[in-house]
């Protein structure tokens, strides 16, 4: 007895394939995230501070024209 792929079959099989790509992708950053976060806290390493946008780099040469 066979059965045929009917058009709701395919939609709904569309629907589920990107819901589950989604939480995969979803679930991978977080892993990921946690594992730096660990990595980061066993080596001792913190961030460079943060500087705000509006200043530069003073060790820029100057250009003559």
């Amino acid at each position: 007895m066979g059965t045929s792929l009917t058009p709701e079959f395919w939609e709904r099989f569309a629907v589920l394939l990107v819901a589950a790509v989604g939480v995969t992708i979803v679930l991978v950053a977080a892993v990921d995230a946690l594992a730096v976060r660990v990595l980061r806290r066993r080596a001792g390493w913190t961030p460079p501070p943060k500087r705000a946008r509006h200043q530069f780099d003073r060790h820029h040469t100057a250009v003559h024209s």
